[in-house]
């Protein structure tokens, strides 16, 4: 009885970065990662090109979205500083004043 092998989605990745690239042929590729040939069939290829491509336009908007998230993060933190410095300010201000 033989075990199906899961390939990761890095693996997957790397294949069908080789295969768009259209610089070698299938069974070189498929030598290259120690797979059978008919694993990367046009069928499987097709699906695994297919995911990739519809998930490219996500790769870029999670990047935004993790900019827009940092920077509004940093506002946040650059704001809650610049309070705590009128605090201390208004403080210092305070105890000069009681003590002069």
């Amino acid at each position: 009885m033989t075990t199906r092998k899961t390939h990761s989605a890095a693996f997957k990745a790397q294949v069908v970065q080789q295969v768009l690239r259209e610089d070698k042929t299938l069974a070189q590729i498929a030598a290259e990662h120690g797979i059978h040939p008919n694993q990367i069939s046009q069928c499987q290829i097709s699906q695994w090109k297919t995911t990739a491509l519809q998930g490219l336009p996500t790769i870029f908007e999670r990047g935004e979205s993790a900019q827009a998230a940092e920077k509004a993060a940093h506002d946040k933190q650059t704001e809650r500083l610049y309070e705590q410095i009128g605090r201390l300010t208004t403080q210092l201000a305070w105890i000069k004043k009681i003590w002069s």
